[in-house]
């Protein structure tokens, strides 16, 4: 199985990778499937019902907009995120939905969007089922799909293949673990960097990889810069205030005399910047997976820290920063998983520290072993981490969870520099303990909003 950088770092829109991105596109696959198989002039009602954690927490995390443009016949990368809401607002207003773009159908909003609060399907916590009726009753059409982090969407026949994405496509340095992947650097003298360039150009040419990854990373910048200049308050009934725009407007008055006090410096601006993503994120705005949307900001935000603080940072280190992290995120992806609904925080804001961590490394002159220590560093210390969103939404404790795992994935790439890659705890070690920590977990602390700061603080 091959599973490519554009999998793990996918452009999208916030809140959710699990709960919004992942929806919008089963609803797309849904649609589009119906018109494929010439089955969309017969539709006269679609009905989709979210279970598990989509269920429990779909309303926050904004799943039922996302399924109705997916309907609609949008997907996460491309829709313009200014319409969501108000698009889905005119669907439900006006009891009509365009299957796919130009089929009207009904649409009833408390017979056809159901979420399951305490109902699951067996395979994985976000589940969805999307079943087309004609002018009837008669069913037309069912399928079921699973949100299993990240944005990745399978469906029922792929029962099994949560953590992989179904690709055969052969590569000429495959890996499934750390271990593996040193080995190959060890054999070749490629660098993790390296060995992941050589493996996108089965899909791609080394320009268009190259093209590909800098258009992910100008909408990192953009979303930073974005998050740094839109004020007000956070959608969802929290009333959580943006801070990151007078945080940018602090930091940009203070002198370079201020900026040397230990309060100072490097590490309000990697706040600033993980701030900024996951303020955008949970507007609803663009962002990139990375590899989920809760996650989103930690990436960025050491990314910024590379450029703007390292010497010598240029373009070319930001690809092979983002090759290296994407080669770690695929280990987690394979071998545990991505998902909050399945393994807790852990999962996402550790695999995301994890995998910034080995590309600051990577990049600031690390070795292959260095760059693997860094990593496990990184995850190591998030395990047992909950998913216990107040209210639903990705916003308390999530935004500022990704301003501290930035600044751990910086402190683990600096510790892991000062050594010499040799270290008691591999990265597979730490991988395989963070899934069965997951399993462990109970149900309420992975991303069910039943559990933890969910239900300790009281909602505003």
């Amino acid at each position: 199985m091959a599973i490519s950088l554009f999998d793990m770092l996918k452009i999208g829109i916030g809140p959710s990778s699990s709960h919004t991105v992942g929806p919008m596109k089963a609803a797309h696959l849904f649609a589009t499937a119906l018109e494929q198989n010439g089955l969309i002039t017969q539709v006269a009602r679609v009905q989709s019902q979210l279970y598990g954690s989509l269920g429990a927490t779909g309303k926050g995390h904004g799943s039922g907009p996302a399924v109705l443009l997916g309907l609609e016949g949008h997907l996460p990368e491309t829709v313009d995120p200014a319409i969501v809401q108000p698009r889905s607002r005119v669907i439900s207003g006006t009891a009509q939905l365009k299957l796919a773009g130009s089929h009207p159908i009904s649409y009833q909003e408390d017979q056809d969007l159901i979420y399951h609060r305490l109902e699951s399907l067996p395979f994985h916590a976000n589940g969805m089922s999307f079943t087309a009726f004609d002018a009837q009753g008669t069913v037309i059409s069912h399928k079921v799909y699973y949100s299993v982090g990240g944005g990745f969407v399978v469906d029922e026949d792929a029962v099994g293949t949560d953590r992989i994405v179904e690709d055969q496509t052969e590569l000429p340095y495959p890996f499934s673990t750390g271990e593996q992947l040193l080995q190959i650097c060890r054999e070749t003298g490629l660098s993790i960097a390296e060995v992941m360039l050589k493996n996108e150009q089965v899909w791609r040419s080394e320009e268009q990889v190259r093209e590909g990854i800098l258009e992910i990373w100008k909408v990192m910048q953009e979303c930073v810069h974005n998050g740094t200049h839109n004020e007000g308050t956070l959608p969802g009934g929290l009333k959580v205030k943006r801070r990151a725009a007078a945080l940018y407007q602090s930091l940009n008055n203070r002198t370079r005399m201020d900026l040397i006090t230990p309060s100072m410096g490097a590490m309000d601006w990697v706040n600033l910047y993980a701030l900024a993503v996951n303020e955008e994120n949970a507007a609803g705005g663009r962002m990139v997976t990375a590899p989920t949307n809760g996650a989103a900001g930690i990436i960025p935000a050491v990314l910024h820290y590379y450029i703007n603080f390292c010497p010598n940072s240029n373009e070319e280190g930001v690809i092979r920063f983002l090759l290296t992290a994407a080669a770690i995120g695929i280990l987690f992806k394979e071998n545990a998983s991505i998902s909050g609904a399945e393994v807790g925080c852990q999962g996402e804001v550790g695999s995301a520290c994890a995998m910034a961590a080995a590309g600051l490394a990577e990049v600031t002159g690390g070795s292959p072993e260095q760059v693997e220590n860094a990593a496990e560093i990184g995850m190591e210390h998030n395990l047992g981490l909950t998913c216990d969103p107040i209210g639903g939404l990705v916003q308390v404790p999530c935004i500022e969870r990704n301003a501290m795992a930035a600044l751990k994935a910086i402190n683990a790439a600096t510790l892991a520099l000062r050594g010499d890659g040799e270290h008691f705890v591999s990265l597979d070690k730490v991988i395989h303990t963070m899934r069965e920590t997951g399993q462990d977990m109970l149900e309420k602390y992975k991303e069910t909003s039943r559990g933890g700061l969910a239900v300790n603080v009281i909602e505003c």
